[in-house]
Formats: structure tokens, sequence, C-alpha cells
């Protein structure tokens, strides 16, 4: 008999239970744990969609998401200016407000966006107070519509009218131009939920002031590269969703000459207003993602989500070349740190536009590289890197622009891949503020929101059903 000869070293591919890596690597062996799980939770009307696409199909689809990624990763959007809604978005006329999120109507939506929602009425000077807007409001003498049904973006409970003003992106590749309001800067502020007379008089103050001198520095500055500015931010510890501390600062060094030169009576105000607001590139990069994902929309045959938005009450997605939304309840947030004296039983449900950042490769993608945003993700950068790593997991590339250095300068995932979420069970995550459920506090906190299963799901459904 021959003996058997055993190997003097041993490394292990452990499949399935995580505790036989650990027992390997406990005896100081090298072990890699392979994660495996049933796909699709065992759903077997998804298995056989997923059968399909990722079978007969799979080579038109991914040709379609590769050019899906392609858009999104060599697009350039430019800021070129600054308008009204009224004279500028599509399809607005008329008492008109824009919402975040997919369409409710006025009765269905959470308190802190009809909050907003009345203030914005009072801005437009339709009403005399919140009362009276709140009646116009349950009548119908003021019709409400989703932004994203008009080419806009607009974060957390946002409300636009006609006069608000919009930024202006432009895609000249494509052709697209995409809207989002001025960002309202933190405190007594609509977008956070409030309709007291601070928050009417911030609007006001957008649309008499603060949107003007943005239009006055543009027609000197000339259009702004969006996204080579987000690109600069990242590198410097922003995700551009939670955090826009960098982009923000950049954008105001750029400016700075410009806004030395706007008119007195103007200067002071609008520098006050920049200084005082961290998230005023939100809504500059939000645009410029929504440019981005009209100019993916195009293609058709892709599992790419190019719409994910919320409203405090649901939360919806589309694909791309399709106008369908997929809706469930939106999702609380978790991963959360509150102010004094507020929890998770006072907070609203997860709400804005913002997510269509997520969609670009930043916010929850490029959390490996934002400290800040580790701090909600389990307080290391390992947390956060693990956030990133979970984006990677369900999209279909990744991005060579936005890159982020505490993970070797790794490119950000990009393309969210509806199959590889239904596949997988892994959702994105989108970090974001929190708002007070029902006192018009405003913010009071800020943590991660997972999204629900079910749209992507749904989604995955339709989309398999329209294939020959």
């Amino acid at each position: 008999m021959t003996a058997i000869s055993l190997p003097e070293r041993v490394e292990v591919v452990n499949i399935g239970l995580p505790m036989f890596a650990d027992a390997v690597r406990a005896q100081g062996r090298p072990v890699e744990q392979v994660g495996w799980r049933i796909p699709a939770g065992g759903d077997a009307e998804a298995l056989r969609a997923l059968e399909r696409l990722y079978g007969p199909h799979a080579a038109g689809i991914d040709a379609a998401n590769a050019e899906v990624v392609r858009r999104l990763n060599e697009g350039v959007p430019r800021l070129v200016g600054v308008s009204t809604v009224g004279a500028a978005v599509p399809g607005v006329s008329g008492r008109l407000v824009l919402h975040c999120g997919p369409p409710l109507p006025y009765a269905s939506h959470c308190d802190p966006l009809r909050r907003s929602i009345r203030a914005a009425v009072v801005a437009e000077g339709w009403a005399a107070d919140v009362a009276e807007a709140d009646r116009l409001l349950e009548e119908g003498a003021v019709r409400l519509d989703a932004a994203n049904h008009h080419d806009t973006v607009v974060p957390m409970a946002s409300a636009l009218g006609p006069s608000a003003p919009v930024l202006v992106v432009e895609h000249a590749e494509g052709g697209e131009r995409a809207f989002s309001g001025l960002n309202q800067g933190p405190g007594d502020t609509a977008w956070f939920g409030r309709d007291t007379d601070g928050a009417v008089a911030r609007l006001r103050f957008l649309a008499e002031v603060a949107g003007p001198a943005v239009g006055r520095i543009l027609e000197q500055a000339g259009p702004l590269d969006v996204l080579a500015i987000a690109a600069q931010g990242v590198t410097m510890g922003d995700d551009l969703h939670m955090r826009t501390q960098a982009a923000t600062n950049l954008l105001t060094r750029t400016w700075l000459p410009f806004i030395a030169g706007l008119p007195s009576a103007v200067r002071g105000p609008f520098a006050e207003y920049l200084a005082g607001n961290h998230l005023f590139y939100l809504n500059v990069a939000m645009a410029a993602a929504k440019s981005l994902q009209l100019w993916a929309e195009r293609v058709s045959g892709a599992s790419i989500v190019t719409t994910m938005s919320r409203n405090g009450s649901t939360f919806g997605i589309k694909l791309a070349g399709s106008p369908a939304w997929h809706i469930a309840e939106a999702p609380p947030v978790g991963d959360a740190l509150y102010y004094s004296g507020h929890g998770p039983e006072t907070s609203a449900r997860d709400i804005g536009d913002s997510a269509v950042l997520e969609l670009t490769g930043l916010g929850g993608p490029a959390a490996g590289g934002s400290a800040a945003v580790a701090a909600f993700l389990g307080g290391t950068m390992a947390d956060a890197a693990a956030a990133t790593e979970g984006f990677q997991a369900i999209c279909a590339g990744t991005s060579t622009r936005f890159t982020l250095p505490p993970m070797d300068f790794r490119g950000t995932p990009l393309g969210v891949d509806v199959r590889k979420v239904v596949e997988s069970g892994i959702t994105p995550k989108v970090t974001t503020g929190i708002l007070h459920a029902s006192s018009g506090a405003g913010q009071v906190g800020a943590g991660v929101a997972t999204a629900p299963v079910a749209p992507f799901r749904d989604a995955l459904l339709d989309f398999a059903s329209g294939l020959a």
C-alpha cells in the first residue's frame, strides 16, 4: 500500500457556512470565504425571470448595460444658468407644484412634505398663509406632480412652484437638460419639512436674491463642469450626498471673484447664505446626475435603474427605457445619528430625489472614501468600505471619474443592475437626512436608508415579460 503524503501547507476556499472558515483562520491558515446564498431567496418566479435574463437574452442586455454605464461614466454635464420652474421646466403651467418622489395626492403625502408644499404655495402668493394653502391643496385648486416627471430632481422634502429658481444643467452630447432648485440651506427651511414664516421667507430669498446672483455669476464665469468638481470633492472626503463640504468649498473658490463683483445690495446676503450652506453643491450634483440618467434612459433593453426616488410615503424606481414606476412603502432611515431628544419613533421615512446620486457613482457608492459617512456606518473606514463593496455587488460597472483614496483609488460602483439586486437580495443603501415625522421640527438626524427589494423584483419581472 502506498503511503499517503499530506500537504505541508493548506490553503482553503470555503463556500457556505462561515464557521468553517473561522475555524481554519483560527489555526493560522489562509482561507477565503465565498459568500453564497440561494439566488433570489428561492423565489421561483424571480428565478425563472433571471434564467431568461442571464440566459438567452444576456448578450443583448449586457451590451445595453455597457452603453448605459458608458454614458454615466463619460457624460459631461455643465451648469449653464439659472431660470425659473415656469420658464424653463417642461410641462409646467398654471398652479402646479413639483415635489420629490413618486406622484401622490396631497392627502397621501407625509407631514413634512405637506408642510413644504404649503410653504411653496404661500411663497408663490397663491395663499396668504399656510391654512389657506392647505385648503387650496385639499380642494385641488393647486395641482401636484413628481419633479422627476419634468426632468427635475429635488432633495429631502423640497417642493417647487413656478416662480422658484432652478439650476439649469445641460449635457451637450445627448442634448438633455435637467433641473434642480437651489439648496435652501440649514435651519428653518421648507426642504426640512417646515412651513413657518421663516421657511417661506427663505424661499422668497432664493427667488429674489440667490437665484439671480447665481445666474449673474454664471453669465460672467461661464458654464461649470459639475462632475469635475464633484470628482475632486470625492477625493477630499465627500460622498456628494450626505457630505458636499469639499465640493461646495471648491465651487466657492472658483466663483469668488464673481461673488465679489456682485452688486453691493446682493453681495453680502448671498455670501452669507453660501458661507452657511455646506450642502449647496448637493442640488448642483443632483441636476448633473439627472441629466446623465436622462441620457441613459434612451438606451433600450438595459436592466439598469435610472430613477430611484422617495417621498416619505413611497419608494419608487424606473429602468432605462421604461416609463413605469415600481413602487413600495418608503423605508425607515437606519444606522442613524440623532440630535438630542430625537429618535426613530418620531422620525419620518426616507424622502427625496437625491438617490439619483447613488445611481451615478456618488452617495453610497462613494461611502468608502468618506470619514464623515463612516460615522453612520459603524464608525470605521472598514464599515464605509463595506458600503461601497455592497454597491459593487449590484452594479454593472465602475467609474473612472470618481475614485476613493482610502480604497487604493478604486473607482466607485456605477449602474445599479436590477438582475444583480434580485439575485443577491442586496439593495442600495442611501445616505440621507432624517426629518421629524409630524411636528414640523425639521431635521432631527441623518443616517442610511436601505431600499426595499419589492420594487426591484417587480421591475425585473416586468422587464423579463417584455422580452420576446
